[in-house]
């Protein structure tokens, strides 16, 4: 009995598709060290099958981009920004390499956000956000977020607390306005642990053509795991919302974390259903006019 329970909820779990796995249920605690970062929920089941599988998405992905481009051409609004946060060495750079390289850039907008400069520290912490913005038909993909300021921030205390405290619902409307106005918002946090950490820092050290992507200062953050953690866990608790949900991503296997992000891109895409815009002139009386050239 136990062994058939297991298996309808398996089933009952594919059905539901990836997204309701990975989601953070909005409002309730969010205790992150009871998410296996070592886990390939729904997953094909290994490194080879994995990077195949991703393969393949590939061109499902790139013709769902094109076609959500193309629609825009013809006055459809929607867009879909991807926000990618998690600590040092999670895999936010690889993961757009892997995954959004499938797509056509030309519909792409990629936006790393580092700490502020001068000029954005003199405006409102959505500023800069709002200047990466994701047009009509784009796919805008941001390398960490307006999140790094209720994170570093909380963390650091580089505001004070009460002002951090407001910042979580002011996230929370400005993903509304932007979810009113077409945009679908996919927020995944590349979840790795402290040990996985550790390896990947290492191999950084190890090959000099990665020691450009690594600061001392990783060193030092890692003292503050445990914070970030916590920090991590408000956010996720505060602002995973029906109209722009978290999902927590299992990263220790970057083959997994690249097919579970592409998939659930394309879970997204496939539910927009763009379409190709239908000519607004003549296809036969063009393709006429140059047969007889």
């Amino acid at each position: 009995m136990a062994e058939k329970d297991s298996r309808r909820k398996s089933r009952e779990k594919r059905k539901a598709g990836l997204r309701e796995l990975l989601r953070v249920p909005g409002g309730e605690r969010v205790d992150l060290s009871s998410y296996d970062t070592d886990s390939v929920p729904l997953g094909p089941g290994d490194k080879s099958a994995g990077k195949a599988a991703t393969s393949r998405m590939g061109e499902h992905l790139a013709d769902l981009q094109e076609r959500l481009f193309a629609a825009s051409t013809a006055g459809d609004r929607r867009r879909v920004l991807l926000v990618l946060q998690g600590m040092d060495t999670s895999g936010k750079g690889g993961t757009i390499k892997h995954v959004i390289g499938f797509c056509n850039p030309s519909g792409c907008r990629v936006r790393a956000f580092q700490a502020p400069t001068e000029q954005e520290r003199a405006h409102h912490f959505l500023w800069r956000v709002e200047q990466s913005l994701p047009r009509p038909g784009e796919l805008g993909i941001f390398d960490r977020s307006h999140y790094e300021d209720v994170l570093v921030a909380r963390v650091r205390e580089l505001a004070p607390r009460e002002e951090i405290e407001r910042r979580y619902d002011e996230i929370n409307r400005f993903e509304k306005t932007l979810a009113d106005d077409g945009t679908t918002v996919i927020k995944c946090f590349l979840h790795i642990s402290y040990e996985e950490q550790r390896r990947r820092l290492l191999k950084r050290l190890d090959r000099p053509d990665k020691h450009w992507k690594f600061s001392p200062s990783d060193i030092d953050d890692r003292a503050l795991w445990p914070a970030f953690q916590e920090a991590y866990s408000i956010a996720l608790e505060r602002c995973s919302t029906s109209y722009a949900p978290w999902y927590v991503i299992p990263s220790d296997h970057k083959w997994y974390r690249n097919w579970a992000v592409g998939r659930l891109l394309l879970e997204h895409l496939r539910e927009l259903d763009p379409q190709y815009p239908k000519p607004d002139f003549d296809v036969a009386g063009c393709r006429g006019r140059l047969l007889a050239q």
